[in-house]
């Protein structure tokens, strides 16, 4: 019963939503992470988190699955929308940029961003990641 109150008390609602106590990291950003399948030692570098908060917001997520997975969803329902709003209100200025010719020099540059895009696609693909894997 103490575990069960720590996590809750580790994760706290404020006007960003649920969030890691401590810190302006959401469960959505987490929610970000876990469905791009990294593992959560990964998740808890690349937020700046400690064991002890990346554990407590895996538990609350896996406690509360429901709530955090809807509230997760219309998050991501309103990042759609206001990424239309400025696509569509850019979408001249998007154009214009994708017609202009790469500047010379560029192409290794480009090349190796393919190659990099490609090696994060393939280890993605290729991870045995599962979200119930704590940090050890």
């Amino acid at each position: 019963m103490i575990s069960a109150l720590n996590e809750q008390s580790s994760i706290i609602r404020t006007e960003r939503g649920l969030t890691i106590t401590g810190t302006r990291i959401t469960l959505y950003d987490v929610m970000d992470y876990l469905k791009a399948q990294y593992p959560p030692k990964l998740i808890r570098e690349k937020l700046g988190l400690n064991n002890k908060q990346i554990c407590s917001a895996l538990a609350y997520i896996e406690t509360h699955r429901t709530e955090v997975e809807a509230e997760y969803q219309e998050c991501l329902q309103t990042a759609a929308e206001i990424r239309q709003y400025w696509e569509e209100r850019n979408r001249e200025r998007f154009a214009k940029i994708a017609s202009m010719p790469p500047k010379p020099g560029q192409e290794d540059l480009r090349a190796k961003l393919q190659a990099w895009k490609n090696r994060i696609e393939r280890g993605r693909a290729s991870s045995g990641y599962c979200p119930s894997n704590y940090i050890r």
